[in-house]
């Protein structure tokens, strides 16, 4: 599948655990909007912002039938750490092997200090309640891309 083009086509399914263990798949969301954003990793200044900017504003985003997962690669055991420390109230999940990375095309080269290396682009995507890709942010830049999450999440609630 060409990533790129993703809007407007299924959402890959997949099953991963979150900050308990407990599995939680795409499909346990069909009838409710999904944020589901991949960062680099937990407790970072950037992933932190973002974390605590879609926890400030997960109640607004369940006015609009919109529930909110974060995806890294980071342990569940690191995920529930992150929770607890930011105050955090939205659902983190961990994908280890990058794998769900892999199929919403997140998992890509980058470079830091001269180094070329695999990581996370930071990454948004909205699904709608029938499981289709509706809007996708790829490259995120953190400040104020919650609120932009936020105003499309409410474009398609209607």
């Amino acid at each position: 599948m060409d990533y790129e083009d993703m809007v407007g086509k299924e959402a890959p399914g997949f099953t991963l655990k979150d900050s308990s263990e407990r599995d939680v798949s795409l499909g346990d969301f069909r009838g409710k909007n999904v944020v589901l954003y991949f960062y680099p990793k937990d407790n970072t200044p950037g992933c932190t912002m973002e974390a605590m900017d879609f926890s400030s504003l997960k109640d607004e985003f369940g006015k609009s039938g919109t529930v909110i997962l974060g995806v890294s690669k980071d342990t569940c055991e690191s995920h529930q750490k992150f929770i607890d420390s930011k105050g955090l109230t939205i659902v983190l999940l961990s994908d280890p092997d990058a794998m769900v990375q892999k199929l919403y095309g997140v998992w890509k080269p980058k470079k830091f200090m001269g180094r070329e290396f695999l990581g996370t682009v930071r990454s948004t995507f909205l699904i709608d309640r029938e499981g289709v890709m509706r809007h996708s942010w790829r490259g995120v830049k953190v400040k104020g891309h919650a609120k932009d999450v936020l105003e499309k999440a409410r474009a398609i609630a209607t």
